[in-house]
Order: structure tokens, then sequence, then C-alpha cells
């Protein structure tokens, strides 16, 4: 990394320190947050014990720091988003993944889905094609103690051949298909967890049942940013 970058980041990371506080009034609003997702479905008693313990404020942008816990998503950077509470916790809970599973996710974004999966216990592997956002959580997943495995600047839609099979492979925007070197990657009796579709998507779940055999489901609409292809 060159050196004035490795002072931006060295400065960013000084400006954060100061919000990067997890206070009784941060844990009561979380509190609430978690009575939300359970009324909305939400009933994975792991999935919500991981999301009580990844402080949300710490991932989002200074002006939005007042609704950190409600349920919506937020602007961060590179015109891509924090994602909605529910959607982080349905993706994680249709993942069905168990601690020391080895898991892909395509789109670390925020990384705040990402502090989730460590949070549950799994060994993470997480790709950005953002360079922007890729530098930030970089450098800020570790010293908030969120320690994916790996974390690689990439074509999410490549996945990461290198480390599959996977147990789990996790997709946080929407694709307009479903990339087959991700299908490729799953273990036999894992799941593909993403978004399809253009605009809307659908969120869908493909389980590796054999090597060549994959059963599909659908879990109703959602809204995600674009899965772009090449690195930027």
């Amino acid at each position: 990394m060159a050196r004035t970058q490795t002072h931006e980041l060295s400065t960013l990371y000084t400006a954060y320190r100061g919000i990067m506080k997890d206070t009784y009034i941060h844990k009561g609003k979380r509190k609430k947050l978690l009575e939300t997702l359970q009324q909305k479905g939400i009933s994975d008693l792991k999935v919500l014990q991981a999301m009580n313990v990844v402080p949300r404020h710490w991932f989002m942008d200074s002006s939005f720091l007042d609704h950190a816990y409600t349920d919506k998503a937020f602007p961060i950077a590179a015109d891509q988003t924090i994602s909605q509470p529910y959607t982080v916790a349905h993706q994680t809970a249709l993942l069905a993944c168990f601690s020391g599973a080895k898991v892909l996710e395509i789109g670390t974004g925020s990384g705040y889905q990402s502090a989730v999966l460590v949070a549950l216990g799994v060994e993470l592997y997480t790709i950005e094609r953002q360079n922007e956002l890729f530098k930030k959580t970089s450098l800020f997943l570790p010293k908030m103690g969120f320690r994916p495995k790996k974390m690689i600047f990439g074509d999410g839609y490549k996945g990461f051949p290198e480390k599959a099979p996977y147990d789990g492979i996790i997709v946080t925007a929407g694709a307009p298909f479903v990339p087959k070197a991700l299908l490729e990657q799953l273990a036999v009796g894992a799941r593909l967890v993403i978004p399809i579709g253009e605009g809307t998507q659908i969120m869908t779940v493909f389980k590796r049942v054999s090597a060549s055999k994959f059963e599909k489901m659908e879990y109703g609409e959602c809204r995600f940013v674009p899965l772009l292809a090449q690195k930027n």
C-alpha cells in the first residue's frame, strides 16, 4: 500500500476512534432492535446473539449515527449501503451455518455483515470490488475485533476458488443471474444465499445436494445494490 494511502487510513481511523464506543445506551438500543427482528420473524437465537454483540453504529457514517439501530438501510461510501438489520439477520439465518464453518461473503461493503458472521464463529473469506471500501474495512474490521480469515479485493462473480469448497456462500448485492463459479465452490450440503434479479430481486437459496444437483428455494422480494463484475 502506498505511503500516502497508509497515512490517509491512519488519519481516518484516528477520527473514528472517537465514536468506537459501545455504551449502555447503544446496548439498550440493540436490545430493542433485536425485539423488532423477532417480531418480524427472526427466530434463530445464534443469529440474534451474534447481532447483539456487533455495534452497528461503528459501521455508520457520522451523519446517520442517531439512526444506527433503526431497521433501515443507509448510504455508505462508493454509492453502496449498509444493509437493513432484518436483511442481515434473514440472510445469515438462511445460510444455516455452524460455528467453525468456512464461509465466503461476496460484497464486504461496510463490514457489518462480515462482523455478524465472524461473531457467529465462522471462518470468513470476504470479497470487495470497491477499492475505497476494501481499504477501509481492511483497516477497521481487525481494529474492531472482528477478524475475517482473509479479505480479498476482487471480482465477486469469480468467488475465491483457492479455498473452495465452502460450507456457505452469502451474496450481499443483487445479481441478474446466479454466477456459476459460486455454485461450483459450494460443498455438498452447503447453501448459496443470493438476491437474484434487476431492480427488485428475489432472495434465493441454492442448496447443493450432490456434485451435480441443487435445490432452489425462494424467500420473497428484496432490494440490493447491484453486484458488479471486475475490480474497481
